[in-house]
């Protein structure tokens, strides 16, 4: 960890707590700075505040009090999901305080060179690729960090100059950077999402290519090249920009030539031989050989992986053959488009099992990607509006269901040899489930009691 003097003897409010606002609030105090905690939730419910207090850390707990501001804040440092409408943070804002997330502290400490991913999907897919062939590679020692799971700033404390930092990074974290500089960039992809937050998609849009906002001209920013939006956006960036197209060959960048995938011309692995499915994986799989060979890794730990490598946990994740049924788990398929990505990754008959929270929005886009789906299993609040579109789909069998759990055995009825039974619900889990982690598990362990 570098030695900074930065925070020392200054005030700062951490904002929110969960795992990063922990981080944030004990790396300030190391770091010298008078640190003041403010989380919503009673204290006598917040183990996380009262660990904080045991440390001398203040911390006030039940509401957000407006008054914190004027007791002179030089720094406020925000949980990514507490939006900028928040009084407290629009309140700091008016008065010129800085707000920044814990992701800037990460980069102001961190030893190691920094590979930053964002976009709309396939951010944790591409993240866990390039931290597993940097794993693979002789003389590489990666770390994994950001929205993946495990706090950046936590990791940066421990990271050397020997390591390399692979950090995926969420349009709420950065939006909150100032300095924040990765070595290697990649935005995957942008669509339309998190509307409630970001007001529109333009301004979605800029909070994602904040990070290439501080690159200089020897870094490095990777882009989807099918989307030319996504190349306009980032037209201001002064790192040089590596290209990935999953549809077109590319002469400086990734693609496929003639059934191979080629980065800068350069013959890498055969398309035939990767065993992740889907076209949308073949995009991240560009990206992170991109990336993992600017950094100068050898093909034969991207050929090891890629020729091993089955999907991260709850994306597009093959959980069991059973009887000649492939079993998959996309249970973070949260919205249409991640359910269309799954859907379209099979040309096999497909058993669907699908539904959730109901935002509001109908499924009409769905109908397209049900091409190879036979059967649908619904459950959920939506589970009416998903029966009405494969209706239109000419989906002859549709079976509603109280939850996952049960879909799984009347899938398994349903389907025969040669099948895949996909959960890609297309929706939110909230209203059955606290995540879609806990559908996701649900779904692998009523397909492991088929056994």
């Amino acid at each position: 960890m570098k030695t900074i003097n930065n925070y020392q003897h200054k005030k700062i409010l951490v904002l929110g707590l969960a795992k990063s606002g922990v981080s944030a609030a004990s790396l300030l105090h190391k770091l010298g700075a008078f640190v003041t905690v403010n989380d919503y939730k009673p204290l006598n419910e917040n183990p996380e505040a009262q660990g904080l207090l045991e440390q001398g850390i203040k911390v006030i707990c039940g509401c957000h009090p407006i008054e914190l501001l004027d007791e002179g804040f030089e720094l406020i440092v925000k949980n990514p999901g507490i939006p900028y409408t928040n009084p407290l943070v629009a309140g700091a804002i008016e008065r010129g305080i800085p707000v920044i997330t814990e992701v800037e502290l990460a980069y102001q400490i961190s030893e190691a060179e920094l590979i930053g991913i964002t976009g709309t999907n396939g951010k944790t897919t591409t993240t866990t690729l390039i931290f597993e062939i940097l794993q693979a590679n002789e003389g590489t020692n990666p770390l994994i960090a950001g929205n993946i799971g495990t706090v950046a700033s936590e990791v940066a404390e421990t990271a050397t100059k020997d390591n390399q930092m692979v950090v995926e990074l969420s349009s709420f974290q950065l939006m909150g950077i100032r300095s924040f500089r990765p070595h290697i960039a990649i935005i995957t992809n942008i669509y339309e999402a998190h509307l409630d937050y970001h007001g529109t998609k333009k301004e979605y849009a800029q909070a994602k290519a904040n990070i290439t906002r501080n690159q200089l001209e020897g870094d490095y920013l990777i882009v989807n090249a099918d989307q030319e939006e996504l190349l306009d956006l980032i037209s201001f960036t002064k790192a040089k920009i590596i290209p990935f197209s999953a549809k077109k060959p590319l002469a400086e960048g990734c693609s496929i030539a003639n059934g191979m995938i080629t980065f800068l011309g350069e013959e890498i692995i055969p398309r035939s031989d990767i065993v992740l499915p889907g076209e949308h994986n073949l995009e991240n799989i560009m990206a992170a050989i991109a990336a993992t060979k600017l950094m100068g890794v050898q093909n034969k730990a991207i050929r090891k992986v890629l020729t091993t490598f089955k999907g991260v946990k709850h994306r597009t994740q093959f959980v069991e053959e059973i009887a000649g049924r492939k079993f998959y788990n996309d249970s973070k398929a949260t919205n249409i488009l991640a359910a269309q990505s799954a859907l379209n990754a099979f040309s096999e008959p497909i058993i669907l099992l699908a539904g959730g929270l109901d935002r509001g929005n109908e499924f009409d886009e769905l109908i397209p990607s049900l091409k190879n789906v036979k059967v649908m299993i619904t459950f959920g609040q939506t589970a009416e509006k998903l029966e009405k579109v494969a209706e239109i789909a000419g989906i002859e069998t549709v079976h509603r269901v109280d939850n996952v759990e049960k879909a799984v055995p009347i899938a398994f009825e349903l389907s025969k040899p040669g099948d895949v039974i996909l959960l890609s619900p297309a929706c939110a889990s909230w209203d059955q489930y606290k995540t879609f982690e806990v559908r996701g598990d649900i779904f692998i362990d009523a397909v492991h009691k088929l056994k």
